[in-house]
């Protein structure tokens, strides 16, 4: 397991990209984000998404939701966004909310659900954002811990709780913790809340 030091506002390019590369050869890369310390896998790569589940000891059933370095790569390499997303994203990207839209194809099950949604976000953090734009494409955000165990916002929480399971820790120090980012569903006419989390549905509704 490589233990990856930076820093968290100004990273250093070429050690996410080393990340990245072992993101990208299948790798399971615990890394952090403006809310807890996530885990990064490529989710067009079947047998890493089925280590992501392995590692959390996560159920089949639950979708996995990712990251993106910007808004122009969600729309490329993740999903169309409709207007109502659009305007979402506008308010609130890069941070804590995460919206539910179309997936292209390429996208694995697993990492969306049944009717071919996933959940994505740009997050407010300069380390999450380059691994995801060194990687080059998005990348999955579940929290590095094992299922139903408290999500960790240290590395060294991770390292307690899946030391053994992760190839790469990219370790940026404390992340702010506190609830996880707000998803909402923004596949049919009117955004439909799904999780409540750092970003009000009043806020949400206000944009709208």
């Amino acid at each position: 397991m490589e233990h990856l030091l930076v820093d968290p506002h100004a990273p250093d390019e070429a050690v996410i990209a080393r990340a990245a590369r072992i993101l990208l050869d299948g790798g399971v890369v615990a890394y952090p984000t403006d809310t807890l310390y996530g885990l990064a896998v490529d989710p067009r790569n079947a047998r890493a998404v089925q280590r992501l589940f392995a590692v959390k000891q996560r159920p089949g059933a639950q979708p996995i939701p990712l990251i993106a370095a910007d808004r122009a790569q969600v729309e490329r390499e993740v999903g169309p966004l409709n207007p109502l997303a659009r305007r979402l994203a506008a308010a609130f990207w890069p941070g804590p909310l995460t919206l539910v839209i179309a997936a292209f194809p390429a996208i694995l099950p697993g990492v969306h659900d049944a009717a071919g949604h996933v959940a994505v976000r740009v997050p407010d953090h300069a380390v999450a954002r380059l691994l995801a734009a060194c990687a080059g494409c998005a990348i999955t955000c579940t929290s590095a811990n094992v299922s139903g165990e408290p999500p960790p916002d240290t590395p060294a929480r991770v390292l307690a709780g899946l030391g053994a399971g992760i190839d790469a820790l990219v370790d940026a120090g404390p992340t702010p913790g506190g609830p996880p980012s707000t998803i909402v569903d923004t596949t049919g006419a009117a955004p439909a809340l799904v999780r409540e989390g750092v970003v009000s549905w009043a806020r949400v509704l206000e944009c709208v």
